[in-house]
C-alpha cells in the first residue's frame, strides 16, 4: 500500500476514529497544526484555489509565494508536496470525483519535479469536521483510499481532519481551520484567511455550481492563471434564490447549514446573480479559448488581452 505513515503502510481502515487510534502521533501533529497562528495571506504573493480546484507550481516560482484555500466545511484541503525538487501542489476537494481527481494531484507534482532529484512526495490533509451527515467522515475515507492506490509512495505527515478538525459553538459542530496556505518557497503549510479570492471569482465560482469538474487552474512555467473554458446551459430557474431568505439559502445550498462562514449567502447570490447576466458562457471565453490572467508589477492579477 502506497500511503505510508511514518514509513509504513496504512492497510485497510474503517473510519478516521481508527486512523487516529492506531496513529496517535497524528492526533498530536493536528493538535499543533490547528493551534498555529491563523496568517492573514498578502494579496499579492497569493495564488487563490476555489473549490474543485487545484493549483501546483516549484520554489523557482516568481509571481506565486503562496497557494491558499478556504471556506472548507465538510471539504477537505489536500497539500502534496515532493522534499527534493520543492513541487507543491494544492487542490480544493468536495467529493465530486475523488478517484480520478487523485491522480491528477500526483501528477501535477511529479510532472514538475526533477525526477533525478532524491527526495519523497508527502501529503498534509486539513478540512472537515464531525457533521451529523458524516459527508467529511466519507471524503476523509475516500481520499485517503484514492491516495493508497497510487503507485507512488506517499508520505502523510498532517491529518487534520474530521473529529481533529472539530470543534463546538454554542452547540454547533464547525471546523476549527477553514483554510490553509503553503509557503512555495519552505514548503510550510499553515492555517490562513484571505481578503481576495480572485482572479475572476465569479466566474470560478459559476463553474463549480454549475458542475465543473476539478480543474488545473495555473500554468507555473508561464505563471499564468488560466481559466476555462467551461460551458453552462440558460437556467433561469435559480433567480429563485435570490428571493429567498438567508436562512433557506443556507439549508438547501450549503452541505453544512450550521458551520459555514459568515459570507457564505452572499457569495451564493454573487454567484448566481453572474450566471443571470451569463446565461450561457460563450461571450466569457471568445474565441473557445481560457480567461488568462498574469501577476503584474503591483502584484494583482490583470488579465491578458489575446489577440
Amino acid at each position: 500500500m502506497p500511503l505510508l505513515i511514518q514509513n509504513k503502510g496504512l492497510g485497510r481502515i474503517s473510519s478516521t476514529a481508527e486512523l487516529f487510534d492506531r496513529y496517535p502521533h497524528l492526533q498530536e501533529n493536528a493538535r499543533a497544526f490547528h493551534s498555529k497562528p491563523l496568517v492573514d495571506v498578502d494579496p499579492k504573493c497569493l495564488l487563490y484555489v476555489q473549490q474543485r480546484e487545484f493549483a501546483a507550481t516549484t520554489p523557482a516560482d516568481n509571481c506565486v509565494s503562496v497557494i491558499g484555500s478556504d471556506d472548507a466545511t465538510t471539504c477537505h484541503l489536500v497539500v502534496l508536496q515532493h522534499t527534493g525538487s520543492g513541487a507543491v501542489c494544492l487542490a480544493h476537494c468536495d467529493g465530486s470525483s475523488t478517484w480520478s481527481e487523485v491522480p491528477l494531484l500526483v501528477k501535477a507534482v511529479t510532472s514538475l519535479g526533477n525526477a533525478s532529484k532524491e527526495g519523497r512526495l508527502e501529503l498534509h490533509l486539513v478540512g472537515g469536521f464531525s457533521d451529523d451527515a458524516k459527508t467529511s467522515h466519507k471524503l476523509s475515507l475516500n481520499i485517503l483510499a484514492a491516495f493508497q492506490n497510487q503507485t507512488e509512495d506517499v508520505h502523510l505527515e498532517t491529518c487534520c481532519i474530521t473529529e481533529m478538525n472539530d470543534t463546538v459553538v454554542d452547540g454547533n459542530h464547525k471546523p476549527v481551520v477553514y483554510g490553509i496556505g503553503v509557503n512555495v518557497k519552505t514548503g510550510d503549510v499553515f492555517p490562513a484567511s484571505f481578503t481576495h479570492k480572485g482572479p475572476a471569482e465569479e466566474l470560478r465560482s459559476a463553474r463549480t455550481f454549475t458542475g465543473g469538474q476539478m480543474a488545473d487552474i495555473y500554468d507555473s512555467s508561464r505563471g499564468l492563471v488560466k481559466i476555462g473554458p467551461c460551458k453552462w446551459s440558460p437556467n433561469l430557474d435559480i433567480a429563485f434564490w435570490l428571493s429567498q431568505n438567508d436562512d433557506t439559502i443556507l439549508q438547501y445550498l450549503s452541505t453544512s447549514p450550521m458551520a459555514e462562514p459568515p459570507h457564505f449567502v452572499q457569495h451564493m447570490k454573487s454567484t448566481i446573480q453572474f450566471l443571470l447576466e451569463h446565461p450561457t458562457s460563450d461571450s466569457l471565453f471568445p474565441g473557445g479559448q481560457p480567461q488568462l490572467y498574469h501577476r503584474t508589477e503591483k502584484g494583482d492579477w490583470e488579465r491578458v488581452v489575446q489577440s
